[in-house]
């Protein structure tokens, strides 16, 4: 039996395949996935917090120690943790630098796994427009509740109820700054990718409520943004 028969199977009304299979990290918080292509993502943003091995990862309420953090940290968007439950947690990239964020057998996807899920969905006609060419797979990735109303064609915000049609439901859960400021909730999605660019940078890929596309831009390795994760072969 291979890797694959391991997991429930069905195909919806497109054809693509999904899978009801879950994974719970090292916290026994229980994610869903969602297969595209022949990756498998989790549904939902960490929670976790805890590296895999144990190990706490720093809370991190107070502005002052945010500021300048340069070991491993979490907080909740607004120290509320209400949203971690909702949103997931804001880690920062130090977190992410470990290797031991995701559950045992997934990984914090790389910016290389992140283009395979986008180039995927452009290819295989997820574009607001149906379209195979350039990048427009924002409304195929975002959640279709929560996010903030926009009138820009093909946006995020624009008609929400025509979104998701990958079920990878991305929520606008915000962000945590660099100077400890908590912003964007319901109107952007941010996640770090395991891809160093500097001594002081990451990169992120992040939705809007008033963009059509996945984007991606290098940050500071201080702020706080969500993470999915990935599992490690899936085929």
């Amino acid at each position: 039996m291979g890797l694959f028969d391991f997991f429930k199977r069905k195909e919806d009304k497109k054809g693509e395949l999904t899978t009801t299979e879950t994974v719970t990290d090292i916290d026994g918080n229980l994610y869903t996935t969602v297969k595209i292509g022949q990756q498998l993502w989790t549904v939902e943003d960490l929670r976790t917090t805890k590296l895999n091995d144990g190990t706490p990862i720093k809370y991190t309420e107070d502005v002052f120690d945010w500021i300048g953090m340069s070991s491993p940290a979490y907080c909740y968007y607004d120290n509320n943790p209400a949203s971690g439950i909702k949103f997931g947690a804001l880690y920062n990239w130090y977190a992410v630098e470990t290797g031991k964020l995701a559950p045992k057998g997934w990984h914090v996807p790389t910016n290389e796994d992140w283009e395979k899920l986008e180039n995927y969905l452009i290819e295989h006609g997820f574009n607001w427009d149906g379209s195979r060419k350039g990048n427009k797979i924002g409304k195929a990735l975002a959640s279709n509740t929560i996010w903030a109303e926009d009138d820009g064609e093909g946006t995020v915000g624009n008609r929400s109820m025509k979104n998701n049609r990958s079920g990878f439901t991305a929520l606008p859960g915000g962000c945590r700054n660099d100077l400890g400021t908590y912003y964007d909730q319901g109107y952007y999605e941010y996640w770090w990718t395991a891809t160093e660019t500097d001594e002081n940078n990451a990169h992120r890929y992040y939705l809007g409520f008033n963009h059509s596309n996945l984007a991606f831009s290098r940050y500071y390795k201080q702020y706080g943004f969500a993470v999915r994760v990935i599992m490690n072969k899936f085929v």
